[in-house]
């Protein structure tokens, strides 16, 4: 075998890692996510595929997103003990031993942990290029396994509330909120005057809500004072935020994704929260699936009536697999929504739910607290979707807010834009049938076969086009010439489920094994191995599809269902998370 060096990787600051170019670098990369466990296609059940993943991150073709900072990163990459690296492992592991002697009573099972636990430690020692914050979810499960215990800050937390919640209570709380400004700023009208108060307001609850003084127990209390030193040194990002937040130039009203830091400064966020309520913005608070230290998780409410009360009125969405159209609804149903981030560890968007990508890519702002969060958005080169605003307390006091803008390439499609092109379309059927043609849909094959996306747009549009020729009484809709560059399947599925719901389609065919061999005839081509028995059912998304024209069939029993039998589309399982090829059979 031929020996081949292999020499840790170096990156220009700034840029992205990304395969191609390089095998040896290639090779190195696949082992950083494996070692990891990053790899969508070594454990697609735990990891988002690269099509969730682009929910969120802009990337660019064969770019790696790696869920740390720029800065660990390149330390990583040296695989050697780097002190900074070192010191990430040490304090992991020092943190879960102050879990083992705080929560395990046990010696046996004490020892048992602290042994297994450094055991994973020396593991990751040797070739140190596990993510710090990996090593600390890895320990963080053996401790909660082998201890038995589910949240040993579960009342930890909700003394920080407590705390929270009686300053939040008090005069001085009131006081130092509510008192107007020494100036009260210029404006020519009202409303210039509400919102500079709002913004007023929203900025003293972030600042108050980065002072764990506050809850921590310590009984350092911020004073009048020391808020306002703190107002007048606020980052310039604020202005930008600022602008962003104003109704009056955001059309109505921000979709927005909130998520909160630690227990008990939860409470102020939360307030903060109901300000951009007020201001006609709606919020998704994202919260922790499990424990993760200090950090709320979905579950505290049930038993945390201080924090249940700051929740009062919201809905909980419990699904983790959300789907578009259930998403849009609960959001314009509901002002404040509550989901789980599906994890339990930093932010990790390999990791998050379903439900936490698609509240990503619906949101126009993801506004983040804590230090944490911070390295994750914005100490990276990493470009995101939508525009992101993180904030946390400086150590020498006062408020940091950085704002990082979506990347230019990426396309973002309102509910509004993509109900206007529903609308378009319906009104071409609603004009045909008052011209007297009956309406077919054709659903078909398009990006189910990997690395046929081109040919399938193909055999469908001159399929159609034979049938527009025999059929010509018949106004028939194909899907392939309403593609929009930008658009992936979940807006596309939003889109022809208006469509398709409309009540206007006299005739749903789907393609058959027949269709594809006669479009390739047609093409003067014979039908490639790839292409040989395949049909509709071999589509995640015509799987969707039958069901929505099986339940409009049972209310419109005159419309005619074309193709293969209902029943062998149901051996499929629901169409990939924004991805136009196909999930796969279940077979279990």
């Amino acid at each position: 075998m031929r020996d081949v060096s292999i020499a840790p990787i170096s990156l220009a600051p700034g840029q992205a890692p990304r395969y191609g170019g390089d095998p040896v670098r290639d090779a190195w990369l696949l082992h950083f996510m494996t070692e990891n466990n990053l790899d969508h296609a070594i454990a697609p059940e735990k990891n988002a595929s690269p099509e969730q993943l682009r929910f969120m991150v802009s990337l660019a073709p064969e770019e790696i997103y790696v869920p740390c900072s720029d800065e660990m990163f390149s330390h990583l990459i040296s695989e050697r003990a780097d002190p900074l690296v070192v010191a990430e492992y040490d304090s992991r592991l020092a943190r879960i031993g102050r879990l083992i002697d705080a929560y395990v009573p046990d010696a046996y099972t004490a020892v048992k942990i602290r042994s297994l636990c450094e055991l994973k430690y020396r593991q990751a020692m040797t070739r140190p290029t596990l993510i710090p914050s990996r090593l600390a979810k890895r320990l963080c499960t053996i401790f909660l396994t082998q201890s038995g215990l589910d949240d040993p800050y579960r009342e930890r937390k909700r003394a920080c509330n407590r705390r929270a919640f009686a300053f939040i209570q008090s005069e001085a709380f009131r006081t130092m909120l509510y008192a107007c400004p020494a100036d009260l700023p210029g404006c020519r009208a009202i409303p210039e005057l509400r919102f500079a108060l709002d913004m007023l307001e929203l900025r003293r609850l972030l600042l108050l809500g980065s002072m764990p003084g506050i809850w921590d127990g310590s009984g350092a209390l911020p004073g009048r004072e020391a808020l306002d030193a703190a107002m007048n040194a606020l980052p310039a990002d604020f202005a930008r935020l600022e602008a962003l937040l104003d109704p009056r130039r955001s059309g109505g009203g921000l979709k927005i994704l909130f998520l909160p830091d630690t227990a008990g400064g939860v409470l102020f966020d939360l307030l903060a929260v109901r300000t951009l309520l007020r201001l006609g913005h709606r919020v998704i608070v994202a919260l922790k699936d499990g424990f993760y230290y200090e950090a709320p998780t979905a579950w505290d409410p049930d038993g945390d009536p201080i924090l249940d009360a700051a929740l009062s009125g919201a809905h909980f969405l419990n699904d983790s697999r959300v789907t578009k159209n259930e998403l849009l609804r609960i959001m314009r149903e509901n002002p404040l929504t509550v989901i789980s981030d599906g994890t339990r560890e930093r932010l990790n968007l390999y990791r998050v739910s379903v439900t936490f990508a698609r509240a990503w890519k619906e949101a126009d702002l993801v506004l983040a607290r804590g230090r944490l969060n911070h390295r994750r958005l914005i100490q990276t080169s990493h470009l995101f979707t939508r525009d992101v605003a993180c904030f946390y307390a400086e150590e020498a006091g006062g408020l940091r807010l950085d704002f990082k803008p979506r990347a230019p390439s990426a396309r973002s499609f309102t509910e509004a834009d993509i109900t206007a092109k529903a609308e378009e379309i319906i009104a071409s059927m609603r004009a045909a049938k008052a011209a007297g043609k009956s309406v077919m849909f054709y659903s078909a094959v398009i990006g189910s076969i990997p690395g046929q996306t081109k040919t399938a747009i193909e055999l469908v549009t001159t399929f159609v086009a034979h049938l527009r020729e025999k059929l010509p009484g018949t106004c028939i809709i194909n899907p392939a010439e309403h593609f929009e560059e930008g658009m992936d399947a979940d807006d596309l599925m939003f889109m022809w489920e208006k469509v398709q719901r409309s009540g206007l389609i006299d005739v749903w065919r789907f393609q058959s094994h027949y269709d594809i061999e006669k479009s390739f005839g047609l093409l003067g081509r014979g039908v490639p191995p790839v292409w040989a028995g395949k049909d509709a059912t071999f589509s995640t998304g015509c799987t969707k599809e039958m069901h929505i024209a099986l339940s409009m069939q049972a209310r419109q029993p005159e419309m005619q269902i074309i193709g293969p039998d209902p029943e062998k589309f149901f051996r499929r399982r629901e169409y990939g998370v924004g991805k136009f090829c196909d999930a796969g059979i279940d077979c279990r």
